[in-house]
Formats: structure tokens, sequence, C-alpha cells
């Protein structure tokens, strides 16, 4: 259904009075909550806007919290002291409430400006994307200028009503995506709308309108143009936020893998099943982790993901004459050499995912001495965790998962005297000694009567 918002026109405004939305103040930050207490009690305009507004109508439970209002940045600094301004690009108030941020934006207005040039009021454009944008406007501007039309509900704290100017309402009950714009236009703004789209998918398991992914696989390559650290951090909130395997789907479905993980899109149009059911059972357990708020780390995600190409380079250059540990060497510097020029994926990480893929021809040797320097390496328990998850690519690797599961749980003479002092096999070296059962507690005897609650 096509609206004015489709357009970049205003659409009617719609105001749903506090009656019929199920935002309440309970939910929003206190800190939120005095930013718009205090800016409406100065005279100004003060909405909760953005995600959390979508977040809120949805029932769900909002870690952040944005502002806008038509009071300057100089204005809001001015109201708080706990305020800092940041950004040229787009200049912020950040108000500061002990580890709570709130964000405050004046309202951003229409302005234009040539290509290449900076207008008086600070817009200034440049191959299609904005670089720097500093014109204040009306909230009707402001709306327009958001990305998508579920973003772009403002929450007013002067009556608790939500105000609506491009159909965002209208999108939370169909539970679909529009941007507001051209597409392609806003895309070019800014690619990482493409990445935010996906995500914004995945996390309210929402559909993608058919002209915002239109044109996603035919402007992928202007994702190259994005610094790759924002990428990582992009890839972070996809991946690590507990929707992780819809947003690799989506990815996937949408075109835009090949341009953020090559080696991932590369190894999966191969058409290795089993590399597939490893990386969605990977992205499915750390979607299970954050659900059950347990820590994830990139690094082992990262692992996961690009695994296929490592794996297969490493066995093209075994099969050319390479010695085993200088091609799983030179297979994982390259990979992450390549990904790195896409996605700026930290060193910290980057090491240990290399460990992680180093160690896994290691679980194959069954030496005495070999097990033991490989319990006590200090990668080992993500090294295993990957190894099991690695079950699903033969039943030999399940077997061998099977066998340092139960190594682990061996007294250390056990199982050293279980296992050969040359290279074995795990069937060879299976330990015959089961794991001692775990002891029983006595109960203490008490004196006297037992206490009553």
């Amino acid at each position: 259904m096509n609206s004015q918002a489709d357009t970049g026109a205003a659409a009617p405004l719609r105001i749903i009075p506090r009656a019929e939305h199920a935002i309440s103040r309970k939910n929003i930050s206190k800190a939120a909550l005095r930013v718009l207490y205090r800016l409406h009690e100065a005279g100004y305009a003060a909405f909760l806007v953005g995600g959390a507004v979508r977040d809120l109508l949805l029932g769900g439970h909002p870690k952040d919290f944005d502002v806008a209002t038509d009071a300057t940045p100089e204005e809001v600094k001015k109201l708080f002291r706990n305020c800092r301004l940041i950004g040229r690009r787009f200049r912020l108030a950040h108000v500061v409430y002990g580890d709570e941020i709130v964000e405050v934006a004046t309202f951003r207005g229409a302005g234009v400006s040539e290509e290449g040039a900076a207008d008086a009021a600070g817009r200034h454009i440049v191959d299609g994307r904005i670089v720097r944008d500093n014109v204040w406007g009306s909230i009707e501007e402001d709306a327009l200028r958001r990305d998508f039309r579920v973003n772009a509900m403002y929450y007013d704290i002067s009556d608790f009503s939500v105000r609506d100017y491009v159909g965002g309402m209208q999108d939370i009950e169909n539970r679909v995506l529009h941007l507001i714009g051209d597409p392609a236009t806003r895309y070019r703004e800014d690619p990482v709308r493409m990445l935010r789209a996906v995500r914004l998918a995945a996390k309210l398991d929402f559909r993608i309108d058919e002209k915002a992914a239109a044109p996603l696989a035919e402007l992928g390559p202007l994702l190259a143009e994005v610094a790759p650290a924002r990428l990582f951090d992009e890839s972070l909130k996809m991946f690590l936020s507990g929707h992780g395997l819809a947003s690799f789907r989506l990815l996937e479905r949408t075109g835009l893998l090949r341009f953020l993980f090559p080696p991932v899109a590369r190894a999966l149009e191969r058409g290795d099943a089993t590399l597939r059911a490893f990386i969605e059972q990977g992205l499915a357990n750390t979607d299970a982790r954050v659900a059950a708020d347990k820590s994830v780390t990139p690094a082992f995600l990262f692992a996961v993901l690009l695994w296929g190409e490592v794996r297969d380079l490493a066995h093209a250059w075994m099969g050319r004459g390479l010695e085993s540990a200088e091609a799983w060497s030179r297979a994982a510097a390259h990979v992450v050499a390549e990904q790195c020029r896409r996605v700026a994926i930290p060193r910290r990480f980057t090491l240990t995912m290399e460990e992680i893929w180093l160690l896994q021809p290691r679980f194959e040797q069954l030496q005495r001495k070999k097990v033991f320097r490989l319990l006590a390496h200090p990668r080992f328990r993500a090294a295993f965790d990957f190894l099991l998850l690695r079950g699903v690519e033969s039943p030999a690797l399940r077997e061998l998962g099977q066998w340092w599961e139960h190594a682990q749980q061996l007294p250390h003479e056990v199982l050293a005297a279980a296992l050969p002092a040359s290279a074995g096999t795990a069937a060879e070296a299976k330990p015959e000694v089961a794991a001692p059962a775990p002891k029983r507690r006595r109960r203490r005897r008490t004196s006297g009567r037992a206490g009553t609650a």
C-alpha cells in the first residue's frame, strides 16, 4: 500500500491519545523522563522518538532512549550541567546520568545543497551521501528525515500522546518496514541503512516492503565505501543481539552477505549443506545465550562464520603438498586479511579466531603429551566448543568430540594410562575407564529439633 510518506511527502498527522496506545511512563527510564520534563518545563517541545517509541508500542523494553526537541544543542547544554555536545556530521547533545546517556537531537530540517557543496545552514552532500547535516527544522521535517516509518513516531511528554507523521503506526499494525522517501536515494545517502533494514526486520520479525528490498542487491557494492570499523559495529548489532540467525538468513536472501562477508558467501555458494548447518547452529546457539543473558564473544561467532573458507583453503594447500600446520596458518591469515578489509575485526578477536582454527587439527593428535598440552592451552575451551559444533560435519567428528568430552572428566593418571605414547586415533585411544560418578554429599546430622520456617 503506497502512501505520501513513500515519496517523501508528509502524510496527514495522526495523533494517538494515551488511552489508545500501550506506552507507559513506568517503562521509560527515569533519566529520559527527567530530560523530557526539564525541556518541557523550559518551554521547549520534548518528545521521545525512534526505536524506543517503536519498541514500547510493540510491548518491548528498550535499553536506549532518544529525545527530539526544538531546542538547539547549545540551548540543551545550558539546561543540563551534565551535558556534553558531540559530533560534527550530526551535532548532538548527550545528557549523562550515571551509566545512562540520553541522546538529545534538535529537529533536523529538509534543507538541501548542491552536490559537493555546503549550504549556509550546514548541510553537505558528497556523491549522494550526507557528510554533514546540521540544518534545524520543524518536527514534520524531522519525521521525513528519519529512515523507516516505524522509527519516525514521537511520544509527546506534554500530553502522553503519540504523534505519527508518516504512517509508522500502520506499519506496526501490518508488521512491515517502509523506508521514508525513495529507497535508492536513502541508501545512497547512507549505505548502512541497507544493513539496518535487515537487522530491524530480523529483530521485529517484520517483512521489508518490496520497494525497500528491491535495490538492496544492486546497491550492495556501496557497502565497500563504508568505514570497516562502522561495519564491524553493525555486524555486532546484527549477530550478537539475540536475532543473529534471522539476520544472517535475511542478509543472504537480500544478496547483501557477499558484500559484507565475501568469504562466507563464497563458501556457502559451493553448496556444502553441512557448513550451512554448522553456521546456522552456531548463530542459533548465540541467540540462545543472549536470550539467557549469558556472555557471548565476537571472536567465536566470527570464527564460525569464516570457518568454511579457512578449512577449504587449508585442505587445498595441503593437497598441493604444504605441511599441515603451515597450510592452516596461511589459510587463517589469508581469510582474516580479506575479511578485515571489509569489516574491521579488532586484532584481539582475530588472534582468538586464528587460535580456535589452528587448534582444530590438534584434536586429532591423541598422543599422550599432545593431549595434555592441548588440555592446558588457554584457548582449549573455546576450541573444544568449536569442535563440538563441528559435529554436524560428520559422524567421525561427533565421535572425536565425545572422546574429548569424556577425557576431560577423567583423573590425570587414568587418562595418561589410557593414551598411547605415540600418535593414535580416537578409537585406539578411547579411555576404557568411565568417568567417576560425582560424590554424594552426606547430610549432616543436627542435634535437637530441626528449625521451622
